[in-house]
């Protein structure tokens, strides 16, 4: 069966007066509404998802369950225009949870998100699809940007591992019909996943879900939904829902810089004349580094100061025609 995908561009901001305010909550999660793969009716109840590949902005995605993820770059929030809205799980987002986007990982999934210029570091679970713009990696929600420290400058460099046994047992839950929400709230505080989960943690390692698809269904007010709770976890409840305290934990960090990724080939000649023709736009290098046993020649356009130069730096390399051009941190 065969998927479309209708996203809605939200122009929240005004050009000149609120023009920082696209890029601190809105500006790289610009479509939320997905429709392909739709919302279960309750969101109660256990769903995994992964997806089939989708193009967005001349841009394929291939979103695949995996427990192996670990990746360097630019993190953004989202919080107040999609709370109370449908994730791409069938979830109604809370921008007070600790939830975030991904573009290709199966939901749900836990991730530790750290950010690279202070050390601050969170668990999130993915939940949704995004972000498509500006080279992000991930959209984390509001309540994880205000405690990782970046939500009033609205991005980070960010260091991303999934936990792979966290991330098992959570799917396996899922396939079972168990709802995983509120099971980072535990893992933050505690560093484990509820009580409830353990049987799944103990279990064999997940085949590939080939589970029924969900039927579509039209947008609804958002449904209250417990999520899950350990006893010693501060916090208050509020429309049905409980907000925790997460810990913030303190991550060692060393010095990190923003490079553009304009491309990666096997022939050293094709990337060597890449380099050329994106020396006028920034300084540029060819790296070469080994990748499950070949040779492969990246070429990258940096150091660079800023994630805005970061920005505009991506977007003439993507003028150039480079269209799977990247933004690294190294």
């Amino acid at each position: 069966m065969s998927f479309s995908f209708r996203f809605f561009a939200l122009l929240l901001c005004l050009p000149v007066l609120l023009s920082a305010c696209s890029e601190i909550e809105f500006g790289s999660h610009l479509v939320k509404t997905w429709e392909g793969e739709a919302a279960p009716r309750s969101a109660s109840k256990g769903t995994f998802k992964v997806g089939k590949p989708y193009t967005i902005a001349g841009r394929t995605y291939y979103p695949k369950e995996t427990y192996n993820y670990v990746e360097t770059g630019i993190s953004s929030w989202y919080g107040p225009g999609f709370h109370g809205k449908k994730t791409a799980s069938g979830e109604t987002y809370s921008q007070y949870e600790m939830t975030a986007a991904h573009r290709t990982l199966q939901m749900p999934s836990l991730v530790r998100v750290t950010n690279l210029s202070n050390g601050k570091s969170v668990v999130v679970r993915v939940n949704d699809r995004g972000p498509f713009a500006k080279g992000r990696i991930i959209d984390v929600s509001e309540r994880a940007a205000a405690l990782l420290d970046m939500k009033r400058a609205g991005t980070a460099k960010v260091r991303l591992e999934l936990l792979a046994d966290e991330s098992r047992a959570l799917a396996m839950a899922a396939k079972n019909g168990m709802s995983t929400r509120g099971a980072e709230v535990a893992y933050n505080k505690t560093g484990q996943l509820p009580s409830a989960y353990q049987q799944y943690a103990r279990s064999q390692p997940v085949a590939a879900y080939s589970g029924p698809i969900i039927s579509d269904v039209p947008m609804s007010e958002p449904e209250l939904v417990q999520t899950a709770q350990v006893e010693d976890i501060s916090g208050h409840v509020s429309n049905g829902h409980f907000y925790p305290n997460p810990v913030v934990q303190q991550q060692p960090i060393s010095s990190t810089s923003l490079y553009v990724q304009a491309g990666a080939f096997g022939s050293e000649a094709n990337a060597q004349n890449l380099a050329v023709r994106m020396a006028s736009i920034a300084p540029t290098k060819v790296e070469p580094v080994t990748f499950n046993g070949k040779a492969l020649y990246k070429v990258r356009l940096g150091p660079l100061d800023t994630v805005r130069q970061a920005d505009t730096v991506l977007g003439k390399v993507l003028a150039a025609g480079q269209s799977d051009a990247i933004i690294v941190v190294q």
